[in-house]
């Protein structure tokens, strides 16, 4: 019986490459992405499906469009108060000696609201801010698209290895059922064993199908991340066991300011600081200032009018909303304790399943694989002897591949909690901990 084939290998180039190609790390603002700017087809890589997803992502369109809408608000918010026209037509119209407009008063006048106390600035600075803000929402959905679109090329990558996997087991246990046949044939083993070889063969035609199915939802949980419902790729390369020693909590939890989610609070504070002092300006009473033209049509003399009116803060003194405004001031400072604490708390989590991914995929690929490939060969060997039964020989494939499957895995968890951390970092794993390395070598998932 044939050594199992090396399957064809792919991968996975992590996250690390798309904060590399697109550096988040000061969050400046939405920069562009690569030159690709279409749908993918064909065998695409992961940086075509970022460039999709960036462009194309119905999410993160609709925060772009928050972003003008704040825009927009903070330029009507910088406007100033419209002057006001007023026409009035006194001792006209009447009865008796006021009949008609002999005896009338006719009196055109301007007025114009002055704003005082700031407010037209402390408005402004409030809109700025809030524009920021959306800034932020779009960064921090940004990367969780980033991380979305790295998790499902790892997943689609996962799923071509399960089929190439499940295509070499099938194939060995044709080879298997073959070898069987001719030993039944000749009367050297029991007609049963080739029923149970048939067996074998059926199960690994089934595990292909699932392969297949796995791989087909993967692809269009991928294609989703660019607003497709149908996938028109039809595989994705990359290095999948492209990996590097896992840096230390520490240095990690360091880079924690760099996360949007906690960066943006910032901005949240500022702009809550400028809502209470927004509400302070309206204590201030504003002036509104009046001139105008009078006709007097019984005398034939013309007049001057002007004046000025002030309200009296005697009850309304804006005190409610300011004391509700710097409520909301002391509650943001809570929630960005809170949302500290919670990324500190969920980096801890992620950083340990990153651990563990590592630390099972170099014992697979050291120790388990290793084993499992000696003994399917020695089985497999002494079976052409007659030295193990069948059911030694499906025990040997079964645990071999079981193993196998279970380094793919391995690199797969470990890249999606990569890009986890990523994520709640902002910078690549490359630029803090040693560079990746090919885990693959002569060993093969």
């Amino acid at each position: 019986m044939k050594r199992a084939a090396k399957p064809v290998k792919t991968g996975l180039l992590t996250l690390s490459f798309i904060l590399l190609l697109l550096p988040l790390k000061n969050f400046a603002g939405p920069v562009s992405p690569p030159e690709e700017t279409g749908r993918p087809a064909g065998a695409i890589t992961l940086r075509q499906a970022v460039a999709a997803a960036l462009i194309h992502n119905p999410e993160l369109e609709s925060f772009s469009w928050e972003k003008r809408s704040r825009e927009a608000r903070t330029l009507q918010l910088g406007l100033l108060p419209n002057p006001e026209l007023a026409v009035e037509a006194e001792d006209a119209a009447g009865s008796g000696g006021f009949r008609g407009f002999d005896r009338s008063q006719t009196t055109i006048r301007l007025g114009q609201l002055i704003e005082l106390g700031g407010k037209r600035a402390s408005r402004v600075r409030a809109g700025s801010l809030s524009q920021e803000l959306a800034h932020w929402d779009y960064e921090t959905k940004r990367m969780d698209v980033l991380t979305r679109v790295a998790k499902a090329f790892t997943d689609v990558l996962k799923a071509q290895n399960g089929i190439s996997l499940a295509e070499e087991l099938s194939g060995l246990a044709e080879r298997t059922l073959k070898a069987v046949a001719e030993r039944a044939g000749s009367g050297k083993v029991s007609p049963i064993e080739e029923t149970k070889a048939q067996v074998a063969l059926a199960n690994t035609h089934i595990e292909l199908e699932r392969a297949r199915r796995e791989l087909d939802i993967a692809r269009g949980t991928l294609s989703a991340t660019w607003g497709e419902t149908a996938p028109r790729f039809q595989s994705a390369t990359g290095f999948l066991d492209l990996v590097a020693e896992v840096p230390p909590f520490e240095a990690l939890a360091r880079r924690l300011a760099n996360n949007p989610d906690l960066a943006r609070w910032a901005a949240e504070l500022k702009q809550r600081q400028a809502v209470v002092d927004m509400e302070l300006a309206k204590a201030v009473p504003d002036i509104k200032v009046q001139g105008g033209y009078r006709r007097l049509e019984e005398s034939g003399d013309n007049a001057v009018v002007f004046g000025f009116s002030v309200p009296l803060q005697f009850f309304d003194r804006n005190q409610g909303a300011t004391e509700a405004a710097r409520h909301r001031l002391v509650k943001a400072e809570a929630e960005k304790r809170a949302a500290e604490i919670q990324a500190a708390r969920v980096l801890a989590e992620t950083h340990n399943a990153l651990q563990f991914a590592y630390s099972e995929a170099m014992s697979l690929k050291t120790k388990v694989l290793p084993g499992a490939q000696g003994a399917f060969d020695a089985v497999n060997e002494g079976y052409r002897f007659g030295k193990f039964g069948l059911l030694d020989v499906l025990d040997s494939q079964r645990t071999l591949f079981e193993a196998r499957g279970k380094y793919v895995q391995a690199l797969a968890n470990y890249h999606k909690a990569a890009a986890d951390v990523e994520r709640l970092t902002g910078e690549p794993l490359a630029a803090i901990g040693p560079e990746p390395q090919n885990s693959g070598g002569e060993s093969r998932p």
